[in-house]
């Protein structure tokens, strides 16, 4: 196969909007240089080929706006009809989708009444990449999955669970930055930053069959669960880069490329992997990181929402490390995870990149962004933070008494009162 056969929906105004709430400067990167990181998507998260792109979207509102300061540092209006000319030159077929009411356009209905119709063409559209975090589409993708065709979802906000989790690939705020910036799109904790590139299918394909023999033959000598993270560096050190280029060979983590293997009787931790009928099965307390007892609130976040099962005394520091990072380095996404990380574990509290990332995402949405001058506080970082979580909540129809919600601010901002 010498391409994969693409078609690339995009939301700007949701898109460009919650990439402005983690960093303004990306944000207009990404909506100036449009061909730029389009060219570096072809061949990121796809392990059979480059996409080809039959079908290239922009579904934007002329007279949408976010608040933006100019050169000298005055507010102003950012209006997104500038970005228009960006998106033609780059080959978009840009669709303007003025508002029907205060807070909606029609980008979302048109992109799933598009995507119907590519699937009705003649041309069979290998891949449907929606780039955007509203939750309405959900039935788009339940729609291309039952026509067999492969789904990523583009997205910089906290989309829900129920829209992500049916689509084969993401491309989260943390790798969507990373993607327009230029920089290797993997959130691994044990990867090491690559230079390289490949866009040679045959390595790829090479290095997964190389992936497949090694892992089985690993997991069939076993006599007890195997550390993920020891195998893990063992494989990135026998592959090289290309196991951080595309992104675990297309699946976006090494779990996920773990799961496609198929192997019998697979069980998955968050640290082992063992078979469940040769394996006693392990306690599943990290080393130096126990699972967090959590209280039962907090608990239905964790499952619904992904929220990080973290230690109440951990989350506080985390605040902290944010905020000192914030006061001395100009934010950068990709920097302020890896820093922020080694950081807290130093200090003895082994967090991940995505753990980082996660409360970043949410003090962003919850209105005090890390590149916000003067930088947040440790206290402002917190409660932006609890209030975003509960407020996904709400969106997600995750039912809390007020009671709940007191515990949940409890656990996550314990040096701060909980609200009434």
């Amino acid at each position: 196969m010498g391409h994969v056969r693409a078609a690339f929906f995009l939301d700007f105004d949701n898109v460009f909007s919650g990439l402005f709430k983690l960093d303004p400067e990306v944000a207009v990167l990404f909506a100036t240089e449009p061909g730029d990181w389009l060219r570096r998507l072809a061949t990121t998260l796809t392990a059979d080929a480059p996409r080809r792109w039959l079908i290239l979207r922009c579904y934007l509102n002329p007279a949408g706006w976010v608040n933006h300061r100019d050169a000298a540092g005055e507010p102003t209006r950012l209006y997104f009809s500038r970005f228009r000319p960006s998106f033609v030159r780059a080959g978009f077929e840009v669709i303007d989708c003025p508002r029907y009411n205060a807070t909606k356009n029609a980008a979302d209905i048109r992109i799933v009444v598009d995507a119907v119709d590519a699937l009705a063409d003649d041309t069979r559209y290998d891949e449907f990449v929606i780039a955007s975090g509203d939750s309405d589409m959900t039935p788009l993708l339940h729609r291309l999955r039952r026509a067999d065709r492969r789904t990523m979802v583009v997205s910089p906000a906290d989309a829900a669970e129920a829209f992500t989790a049916i689509a084969d690939q993401l491309l989260d705020s943390q790798q969507l930055l990373a993607l327009v910036q230029g920089e290797p799109v993997d959130l691994d904790d044990d990867a090491d930053e690559v230079s390289a590139t490949f866009s040679d299918a045959a390595s790829v394909d090479e290095a997964y069959a190389q992936f497949r023999a090694i892992v089985t033959a690993d997991y069939e000598a076993a006599d007890t669960p195997l550390n993920m993270a020891a195998l893990a560096y063992r494989l990135r050190g026998e592959l090289g880069p290309v196991v951080g280029v595309s992104n675990w060979f297309g699946f976006g983590s090494f779990a996920r490329a773990l799961e496609a293997l198929e192997l019998p009787n697979l069980r998955l931790s968050q640290h082992l992997l063992w078979d469940e009928d040769r394996h006693e099965a392990p306690e599943l307390a990290a080393p130096g990181a126990p699972r967090a007892v959590l209280p039962e609130p907090v608990e239905r976040l964790a499952d619904q929402l992904s929220l990080p099962r973290l230690p109440q005394a951990w989350w506080p520091s985390i605040y902290e490390t944010l905020s000192a990072y914030a006061r001395s380095y100009r934010f950068n996404l990709t920097q302020c995870t890896s820093w922020s990380r080694d950081q807290l574990r130093d200090a003895g509290v082994p967090v991940s990149r995505g753990a980082v990332a996660f409360v970043v995402r949410g003090t962003s949405f919850g209105g005090y962004p890390l590149h916000r001058q003067p930088p947040p506080t440790p206290a402002e970082i917190g409660t932006a933070f609890v209030n975003n979580v509960l407020s996904r909540a709400e969106a997600a129809q995750i039912p809390f008494s007020e009671d709940e919600a007191a515990t949940v601010r409890a656990w996550l901002n314990p040096e701060v009162s909980p609200e009434p």
